[in-house]
């Protein structure tokens, strides 16, 4: 439970504390994401740990004004962005808060918005060392996706400045060194983590292959890049085959409405639940989990992806798209891989034979998210004790 505190206050140093880290994000919880997701697991347990004291500083949209609360170990800033309403996240507020916060650090998280080149920007002129995660992810419209190259060139003067970048995925540390000309050295890979709780075994589910009433996932935010239209258009040919089967589509966000009129249109309503699972109720996500026969997850990009990495942990079959961090897990053999394009009737068909006959996967031990934030206060400690 959150606890406001005054706006003009700030955590108490000290208190054996010898890390004054700031984590910059566009969007936090309650909002629903991977990036909100990573930047709490790894504040709250860095924080817990008593070495390190640990400021989120993020935007609102709604016009609300900006407001300080204490979650726990971790103070969470929030400060008006503008266009109301838009994902641009230009805050200028973003800029004193940096300034006047005698920080260690400043952790930048993701580098899509506005928020980027005002945080590392604000960083490099206070002097104070900073870290990037790209958080590299995809985007529903299609210009703004053909435009995050040209993004990552525009920050590069001052991505080459940061004191490490960070890659959540084997294959971002190639492309990014690559495309921005930076020495691969300087990037260091620090995946996300895995913290589902272990299911007791009368609530799982043992549907198996034969079982009339399989249940398919896709998991993700409600965003028309996630793909859930597509697995969407793919189970009435699920439907055709068993016509017990279900689908769920779990997640919260803004193409919620457009799904519902798809599966209105397909004539498949009924066998179909769009809901999400509250962000911090892992109990209930991992029984969630626990009882789905097959995860699809057919975005247009991911780059690693939590929710496959829970549904591989949580031993459920796993059918992926191709390419960035999803066809990364299928060339390790943890998930197969389909074409995103392929025709619904063979993306249906693809579903139909992971019921089937889901493949064997090899034994695996996933980072944890406690593993992801004692690699990153390692980092912090690296960056702070090097030259400033």
């Amino acid at each position: 439970m959150s606890e406001a505190v005054p706006a003009e206050s700030v955590l108490p140093r000290g208190r054996g504390r010898d890390l004054r880290i700031l984590m910059v994000t566009p969007r936090y919880l309650p909002e629903i994401g991977g990036v909100e997701r990573h930047v709490h697991e790894v504040a709250t347990r860095i924080a817990a740990g008593g070495e390190a004291s640990v400021t989120v500083l993020t935007t609102v949209r709604d016009g609300s004004a900006a407001s300080v609360r204490r979650e726990g170990d971790v103070e969470v800033r929030r400060v008006p962005a503008h266009p109301r309403g838009r994902d641009w996240m230009f805050a200028p507020a973003l800029v004193p808060a940096i300034r006047q916060g005698a920080w260690d650090v400043v952790h930048l998280q993701s580098y899509h918005t506005l928020v980027a080149p005002l945080a590392m920007a604000a960083a490099a002129g206070s002097h104070i060392p900073y870290v990037v995660t790209f958080h590299g992810g995809g985007h529903s419209q299609r210009l703004r996706n053909l435009a995050r190259r040209r993004q990552r060139a525009l920050l590069r003067p001052l991505l080459v400045r940061a004191a490490a970048l960070v890659a959540l995925a084997p294959f971002e540390l190639d492309l990014y060194a690559s495309q921005l000309r930076i020495a691969r050295e300087r990037f260091v890979l620090i995946p996300n983590g895995i913290d589902l709780p272990a299911v007791p075994a009368p609530e799982r589910r043992n549907g198996g292959p034969d079982s009339a009433h399989p249940l398919i996932a896709s998991v993700g935010r409600l965003e028309r890049y996630k793909g859930h239209h597509r697995v969407l258009a793919a189970f009435p040919r699920v439907l055709e085959a068993v016509p017990g089967a279900r689908l769920w589509i779990a997640g919260s966000g803004p193409y919620e409405p457009q799904l519902r009129r798809l599966a209105a249109d397909l004539g498949v309503s009924e066998s179909v639940e769009i809901s999400a699972v509250a962000a911090d109720d892992r109990s209930e996500m991992a029984r969630r989990l626990s009882q789905v026969d097959v995860v699809v997850l057919l975005s247009d990009f991911e780059t690693n992806p939590i929710a496959a990495l829970e549904t591989v942990a949580a031993g459920r079959p796993l059918l992926v798209a191709t390419g960035s961090g999803l066809g990364e897990l299928a060339q390790r053999g943890l998930a197969r891989a389909i074409d995103r394009e392929l025709d619904p009737r063979l993306a249906g068909e693809a579903i139909l034979h992971e019921l089937r006959e889901p493949l064997e996967r090899p034994s695996v031990a996933l980072p944890t998210w406690d593993d992801c934030a004692a690699a990153l206060l390692a980092l912090y400690r690296r960056v702070v004790g090097g030259p400033r």
